[in-house]
């Protein structure tokens, strides 16, 4: 840990604080998480953990909602309807989430057959990049797996490409639930190949606004530079797991008010 002023040491213990009363068991009933928390097969997890996390903007109880169809269009058994899934399967079949539909659930549960027939694993598609490092590599190289899939274009718009300057707040979002592993249990924690000091929080309004009240932040755009600035002073608090701090900042803004 770096030395720190005692304005930040403030700012430190808040957030610590924080993080025990968000990173909890009850944090779950409210969060698109708790889909996920359903199942115990490790590729049912991902599996709709991805797709939660890609729905994941809007209406907190709508996302829930819209999970649940999900859940029933894949019968609740998320592997093996991707394993054995055709574009028939959707037929006659209305799924629609503000700008993702039909077309591009088809187009995600092809991408997601191919991926596990070809890489054997979710995980495996997000390995390091030959050239850029991190998990800005990884993101990039996941869309780049995922968009190999034949694909209408109005579906890129749905895999955030931080070499555009996303700060691709859903894809850090599922990552931290892949691979954050702590007592606690939110986060599954079924990934080993990703370091947690590598994550990346995902960067959205209510943390977006937390940060820059806390001094933490001074981009105004909620981009990948800004991300990369907030995880700068993030990891002088905690280097090996700085992206736990997005309970802390996430709950002072999205049930605290602390920013309004």
């Amino acid at each position: 840990m770096e030395n720190l002023s005692e304005e930040e040491k403030a700012v430190r213990d808040l957030l610590e604080v924080k993080v025990q009363e968000f990173n909890a068991k009850s944090f779950i009933s409210s969060d698109p998480i708790q889909i996920s928390h359903r199942f115990e097969n490790p590729k049912d997890i991902e599996i709709t953990a991805l797709l939660m996390a890609t729905i994941a903007w809007g209406n907190r109880t709508m996302i829930i909602k819209n999970g649940e169809r999900l859940l029933n269009i894949m019968q609740h058994e998320p592997y093996e309807f991707v394993s054995n899934y055709s574009t028939d399967s959707l037929k006659d079949i209305k799924f629609v989430h503000r700008t993702f539909n039909l077309v591009d659930l088809d187009f995600f549960f092809r991408s997601l057959q191919r991926i596990y027939q070809e890489q054997g694993s979710l995980e495996k598609a997000f390995d390091k990049h030959p050239e850029i490092p991190g998990v800005k590599g990884r993101i990039v190289s996941f869309r780049d797996i995922m968009l190999q899939t034949d694909h209408e274009k109005r579906s890129e718009k749905h895999i955030s490409n931080p070499l555009r300057n996303s700060a691709a707040k859903r894809i850090n979002m599922f990552l931290r639930w892949m691979v954050r592993n702590d007592n606690n249990r939110v986060d599954f924690g079924i990934w080993n190949s990703i370091p947690t000091s590598e994550l990346m929080l995902p960067l959205d309004v209510h943390t977006g606004r937390v940060a820059r009240k806390l001094g933490l932040l001074h981009r105004k755009q909620d981009d990948w530079k800004a991300l990369e600035e907030l995880m700068s002073n993030l990891k002088r608090f905690d280097s090996k797991d700085p992206v736990k701090y997005d309970y802390a900042l996430f709950g002072l803004g999205a049930f605290d008010g602390f920013a309004k």
